[in-house]
Formats: structure tokens, sequence, C-alpha cells
């Protein structure tokens, strides 16, 4: 029986190539959040929207380098499978508590969510059995990982620009195929797990993952790994879709380079691994793929003009979920937000420089091209380059604070100076990208 599966780890293993599955480029679904409001900047069209045009300012990072990088990689995608408990502080772990009892919260239907119903989520939580299973999974498509055990979203002021939609603070964060999970516990209903990943925590539905055992654990850890280059492919069982893969999906890959494995479950919910042929470098390849022009840019175009999703919602990615990405086809793992990604690699502070010209200055000296994150308190983004002497980054943007504090929403992945939107005069002076940003993150 299914329930009773996900209380005994076993495991059942198909290891031969299976000829129903493949992997072939497709497009995200449209949906709502292809509708949010979105405004344009100057910047948008002075400056060069093709990454191309500043991977020519790349300074190749070595294999040696790029091979240390990605050790750490793996250390921390499957650490997971060796966690014996929940790493982060008791506060972090029940934020969603106080999140719920401190004020209001609507529904996305723009409906009051009554005490009755988030009681319900706090109740179906069990987080009294926090660390009582302790057991391994691995997810067997894209998925959510939520705050709650629930689909229902919770946002905070529907009517504000900023605590709307797309902000569903029930969206911790999002899991592509293939990812490594420490089981907690599950929800009271039976339907949800509380899970850890290598870059976040939150509760997955049972049925987008599967129990594993060690030695489905020694199988899959191969020691070689391919990732999706190319966004939005899909997964194909035969004819029928069996789950969207978002570029920076991890795959085994077998020693001649021609197979991909991948996680599945079987009706009882046990974790089979299956094996496809692997497609064109252009879609998925040997990880890390090499840190060369051509590649960065081709990386990071894949971002430009998607919409911003918080925590990945409806399979699209807000700031440190693009960053993130980008850094993974290369064998550097980020974490989930963009105060952790901040504490990654080699740091160097701009906080301290007030005028805006000497920090312009500052960041082109000491970012480099592709391989430096720019990070302002809640916010992070990819440095290109430079532009006509101004520091050009690719970053997935919700908006511009004006001076009655909304936001003029740009919504998107856009390729802009550290002042987008500064030809508007009601733009906020103090909360310019370039007065508040702080660090630069440098790989």
């Amino acid at each position: 029986m299914l329930k009773t599966a996900f209380f005994i780890i076993s495991l059942l293993f198909a290891s031969t190539a299976e000829a129903g599955y493949s992997i072939k480029p497709g497009r995200r679904t449209p949906s709502v959040i292809d509708h949010l409001p979105f405004h344009m900047v100057a910047d948008m069209k002075r400056i060069p929207q093709r990454t191309s045009y500043y991977a020519k300012q790349l300074i190749p990072m070595s294999r040696s380098r790029q091979l240390h990088y990605d050790k750490a990689y793996n250390r921390r995608y499957f650490a997971p499978w060796s966690q014996t408990a929940m790493h982060e502080p008791q506060k972090d772990l029940t934020w969603q508590l106080r999140f719920v009892q401190k004020r209001k919260i609507y529904d996305g239907r723009k409906r009051l969510i009554p005490p009755k119903a988030w009681q319900w989520w706090i109740k179906n939580s069990r987080l009294e059995q926090l660390d009582t299973v302790k057991g391994k999974a691995i997810s067997i498509r894209h998925t959510d990982l939520r705050a709650f055990p629930t689909a229902t979203p919770a946002y905070r002021d529907p009517w504000k620009s900023t605590e709307g939609f797309p902000f569903d603070y029930n969206q911790n964060s999002e899991l592509h195929l293939n990812v490594p999970l420490y089981i907690s516990h599950y929800s009271l209903d039976r339907k949800w797990a509380f899970v850890h990943a290598g870059h976040a925590f939150g509760w997955v539905k049972l049925s987008d993952i599967a129990l594993v055992s060690r030695d489905f654990i020694a199988r899959f850890k191969t020691g070689h790994y391919a990732i999706s280059t190319k966004d939005n492919l899909y997964l194909y069982r035969d004819s029928k879709k069996e789950s969207i893969l978002k570029l920076g999906t991890l795959f085994p890959l077998s020693r001649n380079n021609t197979l991909l494995s991948l996680a599945t479950r079987d009706s009882r919910g046990y974790a089979v691994l299956k094996k496809l042929k692997k497609p064109a470098d252009a879609l998925v390849a040997p990880k890390p793929i090499a840190f060369t022009s051509d590649n960065v840019a081709y990386i990071a175009q894949q971002f430009h003009n998607e919409p911003y999703g918080w925590g990945g919602k409806l399979y699209t990615r807000d700031c440190s979920a693009t960053t993130r990405d980008f850094f993974g086809c290369f064998g550097i793992y980020l974490d989930r937000n963009s105060a952790k990604q901040a504490k990654a690699g080699s740091a160097f502070s701009v906080k301290q420089i007030k005028d805006k010209s000497l920090k312009k200055q500052t960041i082109i000296r000491r970012a480099k091209p592709f391989r430096s994150l720019l990070y302002v308190p809640g916010h992070i983004g990819l440095y290109l380059g430079q532009y006509r002497g101004e520091p050009v980054i690719l970053h997935t943007y919700w908006g511009i604070r004006l001076n009655d504090w909304e936001k003029y929403t740009l919504a998107r992945t856009i390729i802009t100076s550290t002042e987008p939107g500064k030809e508007h005069p009601e733009i906020r002076e103090k909360s310019k990208l370039i007065n508040t940003l702080q660090k630069i993150i440098t790989f």
C-alpha cells in the first residue's frame, strides 16, 4: 500500500535503458504569472540586451578551479542522504507559525483566510514530530517546497504590489527532478513530508517523492553527472509528459556519456532507477560545463525576460533562483536565498562607499564578468561586465522603490545598469541599487 511504503524504506531497481523515456525541448505553460504588470526602463533600450555582448569580457575560470567547486557542489547536493536531523535553528523552522499568527492573510482570490484554516495548517504540520522519521527520499518530478502542508497560497496584502501575487509566503522554494531529500516527518493527513534538500527545506507532496535505500543511493551516486543546460525541457514517457525540467536539473551520467539516470517510483512508493538516452549537450551536458564565453552567454541568455516568480512559483524564478541555476551549470552550488548566497565565494564589501561614481568604478575594478554576484539585502544579481563605464547586471527583479514606497513593477529577468529607472523622477534615490549594494561575491 502507498501509505505503508512511506513508512518502510525499501527499493526496487530497474537499471536497464528505458526506450519509453526521452527529453525534448518545450515551453513553460503560460499562466497568470505571465500577465503581471511589466513596465519598461530606459536601460532596456540603451544597454545591449544580449549576454554575448558581455561574454567577451569574461576571464575564463580554470578547469582545476571549476572541479574544486564541483566537488563541493556534489557534497552539498547529496548531503541530505547523510543527514540525521534538520540543521536550522528552531526559529527558522517555525517562522511560518509566527507569520500566520501575526497578521491577517489572504488566499489567491483575495479572500481572508480564517484562523480555523491556518490553525489546521499548524496542526497538520505536527512540528512536535520533528526528526522522528529520519527518512531518505528523492524527488521524482519538478515540484514545490511549501511553508505549510497545503497548496493554498498565503498573501499578506493582495492589494499591495509587494505583498500580493506572486508573493505567496507559503512558497518556500522548488525542487528539480532527482533532488536528494532528508525526511523529518509526515503531516497528520499523511499527504505531505517535511523535507530538507541541499538548498532549502519545506513541505512536499508525498506523490512527488520516492523513498530510497542505501543500495539505491550507491547506484545513483556515480560521481559522474550531467545537468540540463536548456530551460523548460520536458521529460516524456512515450508520448506523455512526466515533468517539466528546468535548467539546472542534475542527472547521473554513464561513463561513456550516453545514458542518463532518473528516479521514478513504483506503485508502492519505492524508488526505481530508470535510464534514458542523453540528448545533445545543448539540452543536457556533462557537469560542470566549461566556463567559456560561449557557454556563459548561452546559459545566461535563457533567463532573460522570463517572468518573476517568488520561490519558483508556477515554474518561474526569483532573483536567487536565477543566480543559483546559472552557477549550478558550472559546478558552483548556491543556497536558496540571497542572504545565504552573499556568504558564498570571496566577498568584497562596497557598503561603505557612498559616492555613486566611485562605487561603480570599484565594482568594475573588483567584480568579474559572469563570475561575480552583486548583493543588496533582499536582492541579488549576476554581474555581466561594463558598458560605457557602467556596471551591468542580469537580475530577476520585481521592481524599483518609489517615493510613496510602492514599486515600479518590472517583474522580469532583465539586463540593466545599477540605476534602472533613474529617468523616472518618482524613483526613490536612497533605494536605488547603486545606493543599497553592499557586497561583491566572486568565484
